[in-house]
């Protein structure tokens, strides 16, 4: 999850610029597109409060991407089942949309998950046995 303060107001107002960043950034960290990204503009009851939001999905999951111009900030959220370079997908989005400051929060999820897919076939099967009974 990255916010980004100080960014770009132009960049974070350009609906194209958020589409084909969406649509290009998956293979730039190393992941699958499986769709088109889905980019629209939000307008708030506040107005300071409009942006663009982004999403697209991935094999390893999903990316989604909310700015708001008149505030200059943006935030990232980049959920994967996958390892990735986090210094590489954070330097990137930096570049891209001129970000002066950033939180950066990284979770490790499914940490116990089985990774071979007879173990996990195998403790599926378990639950749906215990759940019949």
């Amino acid at each position: 999850m990255l916010d980004g303060y100080g960014c770009d107001r132009q960049r974070l107002e350009d609906i194209s610029l958020i589409y084909n960043f969406l649509s290009e950034y998956p293979s730039q960290i190393k992941m699958t597109k499986i769709m088109p990204p889905y980019v629209f503009r939000y307008e708030a009851k506040n107005p300071e409060d409009w942006g663009i939001s982004g999403f697209v999905l991935i094999a390893e999951s999903h990316i989604s991407i909310h700015t708001f111009p008149d505030k200059n900030y943006l935030s990232l959220d980049i959920f994967s089942c996958k390892e990735f370079d986090s210094d590489h997908a954070i330097s990137h989005v930096n570049n891209l949309f001129g970000v002066q400051k950033s939180e950066v929060k990284l979770l490790d999820r499914g940490v116990e998950f089985p990774k071979d897919i007879r173990r996990t076939a195998h403790i599926v099967q378990e639950e749906r046995n215990r759940l019949e009974h």
